[in-house]
Order: structure tokens, then C-alpha cells, then sequence
């Protein structure tokens, strides 16, 4: 299967796409993460004092509302996409996660301003799982559509890296600080560092979206009048493309989902509240951890082969046209 064969983007081109792309997810996650990679250290700050453990299992049920939330924030802003473009749906989340996450660095304690500090908190989760949901496959329908059919898996395999480089660039920056200053500095203010320096790599990611271009599909899409003007009701109330968000849903996203942040966030919490690790040791473990499983994405997306790749890439192509357009 081939699209518009006369659209064809340069190899450099691809890359540069990729990259923009990348870099602006990476920072969402990161965003995103690092909420979570500090939950022994912020938890007990905005929370009632004398149960610890109640106040981290209140810190992550705080966490676990921004994936509650997440497909929301991908049927809101995936229909703001398909309708008026990828970029602008792209600079709308990006610009969501990154206001969320510098609220987080400026935010008082309960011990400045009582219960509302944790509803402010839950407020910001909500917004951050919002942004993400909007964000992540968007980014990999945008890298979809401006590379080769044949090479669909092998290209969008570096968007799906960005969810654990956010996570090791979240643990590397948290390392950082801590070695900084002392341990009793980073637990009174030094922990809102990383929430600030958010700032500053939202700022470089909003530059490098704002030089880039819709995609050659979505482009010749619109211009011949062929995206949905309802892409949610074709999507989830015609069965032959309700099946296909229900293969991808329950046949491979919430599996893999559910030992990935198994593995990483539970290991995490586990080495630091329950084995009594340092937490410095702990971000150690596990940034290392990361660093060596990054590279297997592309690695096994290259051990599908050929044939094989071709037939789940002509999959995922009829799955993104779905969504745009049922009639092709």
C-alpha cells in the first residue's frame, strides 16, 4: 500500500520531523514524570503530617488521575487535529503541560495554604493527563504521515522511546539537583528546581513546533475536502472501525501500559518506600535501567521483518484513515 507516491519527503526531511516531534513529546513526559519520580520526597509536603503512608497513597492515586483522564485528552485534542491540523493541536498541549508543570514548582504547601494545596494539585494532574493524551499519539500519527509505508514501524518507534527518555531525563535532571545541594535543602525547596526547569525546555520546544509544517497527508487531505467533519462518531459508532480501536486498545496498549509503569514506577516507589533504598541510589537503578532499554525499541521493530512490518504498517494506515476519512 502506498499514499500520494508524489509526496514523497526527503530522508532529511523525515529526520528533522522526527526530531521536533521527539524532542516536544520527551518534554511532556518529562513533564509528566517527574511528578512521579519525586512522590517520597513532595508527597508529605502537601498532605497532612503524621501518616506517611496515607499521604503517599493520597500523592499517587493524585498521580494515577492524570492516566485517568489521558484518553479524554486524546479524543479532545485528537479531534482538534484531524480537524484543524496537527500543529496547532501540537502547541495547544504543549503549552498545557508546560503552565501545569511550572505551577507544580510554585505551588505552596499544606502547610502554607491547607486542603487546597492537594485540590490544586489534582487540578494540575488533570490538565497535565489532558495535554499528554492530546499529545503522544498525535505525534506518532504526524511522524506516520510524512514517511514511506515500508518504514511506518521503524520511524514511529523513536516517538515510543520518548516516554522512557522523559522518564530518564526526569530522574537524570532530580540526580542533579540532588548532588547540588544538601539532602534537607532539596526536601524543603530544591525539589521545585526540576518543576522550573520546565520552563526553559518548553520554551525550546515551542520554538522548534512553531517552524514546523503540517504533513504532506493531512494537508492533501484537507485541501480535497476528504477529513470527517465527525471523526469521534464514525470512529466509535461504525463496528468496522470501533474494531479496530478495540484491537488497539485491549490487544496491545493496555498490556504493554501496564507493565511498563509496573516496572518502572512501581520498582521505583518500591526500592524507596519499602526496601528502604536511598533515593539517590534508587534514581540510579533505575535511570540505568532505562538507559539500557531504550534501544530495544527499535531493535524489535527491526526484528519484525519485512513482510511482517509491511502488513502491520498497511494496518496502521487503514486505522489513521479510519479516523479521517471512513471512505478511504
Amino acid at each position: 500500500m502506498s499514499e500520494m507516491k508524489g509526496d514523497v519527503v526527503p530522508t532529511q526531511k523525515i529526520w528533522q520531523v522526527i526530531a521536533a516531534s521527539a524532542v516536544g513529546t520527551m518534554i511532556e513526559w518529562y513533564d509528566f514524570y517527574i511528578f512521579g519520580s519525586l512522590a517520597t520526597v513532595i508527597s508529605p509536603l502537601f498532605y497532612p503530617k503524621g501518616n506517611d503512608t496515607l499521604a503517599l497513597t493520597a500523592y499517587l492515586s493524585t498521580f494515577a488521575v492524570g492516566f485517568v483522564v489521558r484518553p479524554f485528552g486524546a479524543l479532545f485534542f485528537g479531534r482538534i487535529g484531524d480537524i484543524i491540523g496537527r500543529k496547532y493541536a501540537f502547541l495547544v498541549t504543549l503549552l498545557i503541560m508546560g503552565g501545569a508543570t511550572a505551577l507544580i514548582g510554585f505551588l505552596p504547601t499544606y502547610a502554607a495554604i491547607g486542603l487546597a494545596a492537594p485540590i490544586i494539585l489534582l487540578v494540575i494532574r488533570v490538565l497535565q493527563g489532558l495535554a499528554l493524551g492530546g499529545e503522544y499519539g498525535g505525534a506518532a500519527v504526524y511522524v506516520a504521515e510524512h514517511v514511506p509505508d515500508e518504514k511506518r514501524g521503524f520511524y514511529t518507534s523513536f516517538i515510543q522511546i520518548t516516554a522512557t527518555l522523559g522518564l530518564f531525563v526526569s530522574l537524570a535532571v532530580i540526580l542533579t539537583v540532588q548532588n547540588t545541594m544538601s539532602k534537607e535543602a532539596f526536601s524543603a525547596w530544591g525539589w521545585r528546581v526540576p518543576f522550573l526547569i520546565s520552563i526553559l525546555l518548553v520554551g525550546i520546544s515551542l520554538y522548534m513546533r512553531l517552524r514546523m509544517k503540517e504533513s504532506p497527508i493531512f494537508q492533501h487531505l484537507k485541501g480535497a475536502g476528504m477529513t470527517s467533519a465527525t471523526p469521534l462518531k464514525e470512529a466509535f459508532t461504525q463496528w468496522k472501525n470501533l474494531k479496530i480501536v478495540l484491537i488497539s486498545l485491549f490487544g496491545a496498549t493496555a498490556g504493554q501500559g501496564v507493565v511498563w509503569y509496573t516496572g518502572q514506577f512501581f520498582a521505583l516507589f518500591y526500592l524507596q518506600s519499602i526496601l528502604k533504598v536511598n533515593a539517590t541510589s534508587a534514581n540510579y537503578v533505575v535511570a540505568i535501567a532505562l538507559l539500557l532499554a531504550m534501544p530495544f525499541f527499535v531493535f524489535f521493530r527491526r526484528a519484525l521483518g519485512p513482510h511482517r512490518a509491511k502488513k502491520n504498517n498497511d494496518a496502521g494506515v487503514l486505522a489513521r484513515r479510519a479516523f479521517l476519512h471512513p471512505a478511504l
